[in-house]
């Protein structure tokens, strides 16, 4: 009777743990991902661990952060949350840095003549901060590789806390028709470019005001993300944002290794604030104008700068708008500085299931064919290096995958939104007179400072 048992698999039985079948629930919160984009990689997933149930939340943005942290300040927090790049420092002590190795159950098909599926734990290595750089572009390992120190008696270490899902970048949206109109073969890839641009496409009526604007630039309140166009150009400009060790905003200085007698990030603000200032040729936009986004879809500006999420909010705003997307401009014979931003997979030190939620979050995000059916679903750029190509010939996402390579971001402590307030706040004390140059980028910096 053994024997008989064993031909047919019965065996197998044996060799199988009860723990590796166990359901596991993972919940995921995220904010501007729809449930939808998660179908695939979910069904993929369950594929090989159908003991497993996924359910992705999708929040407001404008109760994400508050309902995360009360939520896991009650213990009901969910085992995987997405964080963007720019709050990963502000979050850190809420997340499990990655394990050396993860264990979790898998279906295997064993026996003779009679196959039989079984479910078995398997201990596996995760990925190293060395595999990491290999398999994402630059930006995000400066994001989220972090100091890591259990307790005092514990040197502290680096630690991956987190796996990005995408990588975003600032480019160039422009309106076909205008550019047409005003004699404009192709959209301008330098900043005198982009400056002749502007003041060939700029209309006014006889009163002054602008009634067609070359480009919705040099404010902050209408301009969609003006902190990030400015940290840009003060990056493309040769500003060092942050010291080395991460402990001071560098910004309002001249690092040693540029000859330079002026700010590169003070100079970068008034080029910046030129094309609000009335009194420059490139004036083109002011704060009567509607938010830049708007402007462009209603097709009262040329060119707007934005990111790859915007791209389907344009097709919905405007139909039958006829633009396209370019690569930003860069400074002429200057090192090219893109703008990375993205959102990333963290796993709660309070999860449960943690074992599982790490696994899923490497699954989602390092493996070529599942990150594939993401971006697919959302119409993002890739983070991972082998999916560049796979958009280059795209219509519209072939200029954000051609700057995932040179995207950059700058740490910005343990408040971004503080941060992203001090450079909008910047922009204003420029453009109306508030305070001199030099004393309104020290305020800039000192307020970025009390976030580090």
């Amino acid at each position: 009777l053994m024997v008989v048992l064993v031909l047919f698999g019965a065996g197998c039985r044996g060799s199988s743990n009860v723990e590796a079948s166990q359901p596991v629930a993972l919940s995921v919160w995220g904010v501007f991902d729809d449930e939808d984009y998660f179908d695939d990689v979910i069904a993929a997933y369950r594929q090989v661990h159908p003991n497993v149930s996924i359910e992705y939340k999708k929040f407001r943005f404008e109760e994400y952060e508050d309902e995360l942290v009360r939520s896991i300040a009650e213990g009901e927090g969910p085992d995987i949350f997405l964080l963007h790049n720019t709050w990963l420092e502000g979050y850190k002590d809420l997340l499990l840095p990655l394990p050396s190795e993860l264990t979790v159950g898998y279906q295997e098909v064993r026996g003779g003549l009679n196959k039989e599926v079984v479910s078995v734990l398997r201990t596996e290595k995760t990925t190293t901060e060395r595999k990491l750089k290999d398999l994402f572009v630059d930006a995000v390992e400066e994001d989220v590789i972090m100091s890591y120190q259990p307790d005092e008696d514990t040197a502290p270490e680096d630690r991956i806390f987190a796996f990005p899902l995408h990588m975003d970048s600032l480019a160039l949206y422009w309106n076909r028709d205008l550019l047409n109109n005003a004699g404009i073969a192709s959209p301008p890839s330098t900043w005198s470019e982009f400056q002749d641009a502007v003041t060939a496409l700029t209309e006014y009526n006889s009163e002054g005001e602008i009634v067609q604007s070359g480009a919705a630039l040099g404010t902050s309140d209408n301009v969609e993300r003006a902190a990030d166009i400015l940290g840009l150009l003060m990056m493309q400009n040769g500003t060092q944002m942050i010291s080395e060790d991460g402990d001071d905003a560098n910004f309002d200085k001249i690092p040693a290794e540029l000859e330079r007698e002026t700010l590169p990030g003070l100079d970068a603000v008034r080029f910046y604030t030129d094309f609000a200032n009335p009194t420059k040729e490139v004036y083109t936009w002011n704060e009567n104008q509607e938010s830049s986004f708007e402007a462009f879809t209603n097709g009262t500006t040329a060119m707007m700068f934005g990111y790859a999420y915007h791209l389907p909010l344009v097709r919905v705003g405007a139909p039958k708008l006829d633009f396209s997307v370019s690569e930003m401009p860069q400074i002429s014979g200057a090192k090219q500085v893109n703008f990375a931003s993205y959102w990333n997979m963290g796993v709660s030190k309070d999860s449960e299931n943690w074992n599982w939620a790490w696994d899923f979050s490497q699954f989602v995000t390092t493996d070529e064919e599942v990150n594939q059916l993401y971006l697919e679903a959302s119409g993002k750029p890739p983070a991972l290096r082998s999916l560049i190509a796979s958009q280059v010939d795209e219509e519209y996402l072939s200029a954000f995958a051609a700057q995932v390579l040179t995207a950059e971001s700058w740490y910005r402590g343990n408040d971004a939104i503080s941060a992203e307030g001090a450079l909008e706040d910047l922009i204003d004390n420029i453009l109306n007179g508030n305070l001199e140059g030099s004393d309104a980028i020290e305020l800039a910096a000192e307020t970025v400072e009390q976030t580090l």
